[in-house]
């Protein structure tokens, strides 16, 4: 079974590229680089990645295509960040789009004011993503569920992939009114979900289990196990938990699934719906049984 990590960053720190990050989180405050990475993959048995954008440039898609694309790299693609409100975004999308590396595309939409994703600016820049076979990843607090809802049926031909189950406030125990946005959305056929950023959502040093484990279990009765992925966001996890202490969380959670099911949700779903090519990493394998 190849296992994908769906979710994580890299980055060179600089506190002005890295604003959000703030004093309470001064364990973020240094590099995450590609061996950093790879140490992390080691030790929770994970094999590849999708790298997603930390940055609102397109110097940082263009940093991350080049790391997935140095020998032996464990990315085997990249949702970069394109400037979906500008009129050349459709141009930009179509030079980017000849890497086959790039395998999505995401605008930073938490936060926006209310009816941003039913603006007619924001739409056309989806509908540039129409022929490229590129997911969007949507990234939303948990009062935009419902609006994001709506962009999925303006734009039905377009897969759409839920970035951190749609961040419901764990940490103060809201459930109901998330778990019913999540449940009208999964209701549409072009849209899956990543189970991550779960952990930053709760009490970063208190969270358990139980607290957790409701929010899974409605994803996967909401999406089923074929459109659900496993994401670290590492390094942002590290405010709560270790690497392997998330995956083996959500190894806990699907060990009662089927062998089928639990290769879909730790890998094959991630390598169906970002059309990820693993080849490589199909032949290092065998290279190592050799």
């Amino acid at each position: 079974m190849i296992q994908i990590d769906t979710h994580h960053h890299l980055w060179r720190y600089r506190a002005e590229e890295y604003d959000w990050i703030s004093e309470e989180m001064q364990v973020l405050r240094q590099d995450f680089l590609l061996q950093d990475l790879k140490a992390c993959l080691i030790s929770a048995s994970v094999a590849g990645t999708v790298a997603v954008q930390a940055r609102e440039t397109l110097e940082e898609t263009e940093w991350l295509l080049a790391l997935a694309d140095e020998p032996l790299s464990p990315i085997l693609g990249v949702v970069g960040w394109f400037p979906f409100l500008s009129q050349d975004m459709k141009q930009i999308v179509d030079r980017f789009q000849q890497n086959a590396l790039l395998r999505g595309a995401r605008f930073i939409t938490q936060g926006r004011p209310a009816g941003f994703m039913d603006s007619d600016a924001f739409n056309q820049g989806i509908a540039s993503l129409g022929g490229t076979g590129l997911v969007y990843d949507i990234l939303i607090y948990r009062n935009q569920i419902d609006e994001a809802t709506r962009l999925l049926d303006r734009h039905p031909n377009q897969r759409f992939v839920l970035d951190h189950i749609g961040k419901p406030a764990i940490r103060d125990g809201e459930f109901a009114p998330w778990k019913d946005s999540i449940v009208k959305m999964a209701q549409r056929e072009n849209v899956s979900c990543k189970i991550s950023g779960m952990v930053t959502e709760a009490d970063w040093k208190g969270w358990t289990n139980d607290q957790l484990k409701p929010y899974f279990d409605t994803a996967l009765e909401s999406f089923g196990p074929n459109r659900i992925m496993v994401g670290s966001d590492w390094p942002v996890l590290t405010l709560g938990a270790s690497y392997p202490q998330w995956w083996n969380t959500v190894r806990g959670w699907i060990a009662d699934l089927s062998a089928t099911e639990q290769e879909q949700i730790l890998g094959s779903n991630a390598i169906k719906i970002y059309g990820l090519d693993t080849s490589r990493l199909i032949k290092e394998q065998m290279g190592e049984k050799a």
